[in-house]
C-alpha cells in the first residue's frame, strides 16, 4: 500500500486547482477508486489477512482524505490572496462626505401645525383618501348640483358598466375625516385632520394633489369668538410673531353657517411676507360654525351641540412662511430644491423649542 500512498500524496501536493483535486479524489477514494476497490477485496481474504489489511486501508483512506482537504484549503487561501492583491483598496484615503437627508417642507409644516393645535387640545384624526361621495359631499351638505361634484373638478373612481354601487372619489378635502371622527367619538370633540387631497387643477398655485389641514371643535357653548381666538393663537404661533390682526369676511360654504373667509394683516416689503404689520391683507383659510345637517350626518344632535370648523392648505402656508414661490416645485423631487428648503431630520418642531430653523 505504500506505493498507493506515495502516488496519491505526491499527486495531491502537486494539484494546481480544485478541478484536478476533485479528479484525484474520484481516482483514489471514489466509488470505483483504487483504494475503494481494494477495500472491497477484504471480503475475499481470510480473517487473519483481513485483520491486518483492513486497518491499513482505513488509515490510508483517512490520510488521503485529510491531504485532499488540506490541499483544497490551501488552494482557496491562495485564490483569496490573489483576489485581495487584485482588489486592494487603500483604506487610508479620505472618505466621501455623507450628505444627510432633509425633511420636506410639507412634512415639516404638518408637524408644526400638529404641535400648535396639540397644545390647544386638538387630537389628530385620519381617514381614507378614497371616499364614497356620501362622505365627501352628501354628509357635508353639498347638493348634487354643486359645481364641486362635476368631473371637471373631482377625480371619480372608475366603475364597471352596470355597477350600481355608490360612486367613490379621491377626496377633495379632509372634511370627510371630520364626519368619521364625529361618528366614532361623538361630542364633545376637538380634532384636526391633516392629509392629502385631490382636485383637477394645475398651475403655479394649484396641483392635482396637495395637502390640507382642517379643524373641528364641538361642544355645548362654542361660538365664533372661540373660533377667532383659536385662529389668532395659531397664526401667532405658526408665523412666530407676537401680534396678528385677523379679518373675517362673510362667505358661503355648504358645511358651515355662518361662514367666513379669514385674512391676516401683512406687508410685502422687498417681496418678503411680514405678518402682523402693514396695510395689506392676505387670505389664508376658510371657516365657520358647523351646519346642523353636518352635525346630524355625524350622529350629533344639533339642538344640544354646536361647534366651529376651519380648513387651510398646508402647502400654501408653507409657501408663505418659507418664501417658496411655486407650488409645483413641492412635487418635482429636485434634490437641489430639497437641500435648499429642507429641514434637518432631528429638528423636531415644538412650541417651547421653536417651530422652524
Amino acid at each position: 500500500m505504500s506505493d498507493l500512498r506515495e502516488k496519491y500524496l505526491t499527486a495531491i501536493a502537486g494539484a494546481e486547482d480544485e478541478a484536478a483535486l476533485e479528479a484525484l479524489r474520484v481516482q483514489a477514494v471514489g466509488k470505483k477508486g483504487e483504494i475503494s476497490l481494494r477495500m472491497r477485496e477484504l471480503g475475499k481474504m481470510s480473517p487473519e489477512e483481513r485483520q491486518e489489511a483492513g486497518p491499513r486501508l482505513n488509515a490510508l483512506k483517512d490520510e488521503i482524505n485529510s491531504a485532499l482537504a488540506a490541499r483544497k484549503a490551501a488552494l482557496a487561501d491562495a485564490a483569496l490572496d490573489e483576489r485581495l492583491r487584485g482588489e486592494w483598496l487603500d483604506v487610508t484615503l479620505p472618505g466621501r462626505p455623507r450628505r444627510a437627508g432633509t425633511i420636506h417642507p410639507v412634512s415639516q409644516v404638518t408637524e408644526e401645525v400638529t404641535a400648535i393645535f396639540a397644545d390647544m387640545g386638538f387630537a389628530v384624526a385620519e381617514g381614507p383618501q378614497v371616499e364614497s361621495d356620501w362622505y365627501n359631499f352628501d354628509a357635508l351638505n353639498i347638493p348634487s348640483h354643486h359645481p364641486a361634484r362635476a368631473e371637471m373638478d373631482t377625480f371619480y373612481m372608475h366603475r364597471a358598466e352596470g355597477d350600481d354601487r355608490p360612486p367613490h372619489v379621491l377626496r377633495t378635502h379632509t372634511s370627510p375625516v371630520q364626519i368619521r371622527a364625529m361618528q366614532a367619538q361623538g361630542a364633545p370633540i376637538r380634532v384636526i385632520a391633516p392629509g392629502r387631497v385631490y382636485r383637477a387643477d394645475y398651475d403655479q398655485t394649484h396641483t392635482p394633489m396637495f395637502h390640507q389641514v382642517e379643524g373641528l371643535a364641538i361642544d355645548r357653548d362654542i361660538s365664533m369668538a372661540n373660533l377667532k381666538w383659536v385662529l389668532e393663537e395659531f397664526v401667532k404661533a405658526f408665523f412666530e410673531v407676537d401680534h396678528v390682526d385677523l379679518r373675517f369676511r362673510a362667505s358661503h360654504f355648504p358645511f358651515t353657517e355662518p361662514s367666513a373667509e379669514v385674512d391676516i394683516r401683512c406687508s410685502w416689503e422687498g417681496g418678503t411676507l411680514k405678518v402682523g404689520e402693514g396695510d395689506d391683507w392676505l387670505e389664508i383659510l376658510g371657516s365657520g360654525m358647523v351646519h346642523p345637517k353636518v352635525l346630524e350626518a355625524g350622529h350629533i344632535d344639533p339642538t344640544e351641540w354646536q361647534g366651529f370648523a376651519f380648513g387651510m392648505g398646508i402647502d400654501r402656508i408653507a409657501m408663505l412662511k418659507y418664501g417658496i414661490p411655486d407650488l409645483r416645485a413641492f412635487f418635482d423631487s429636485d434634490l437641489r430644491w430639497l437641500r435648499h428648503y429642507g429641514f434637518a431630520a432631528l429638528d423636531v418642531p415644538t412650541l417651547h423649542g421653536g417651530l422652524s430653523r
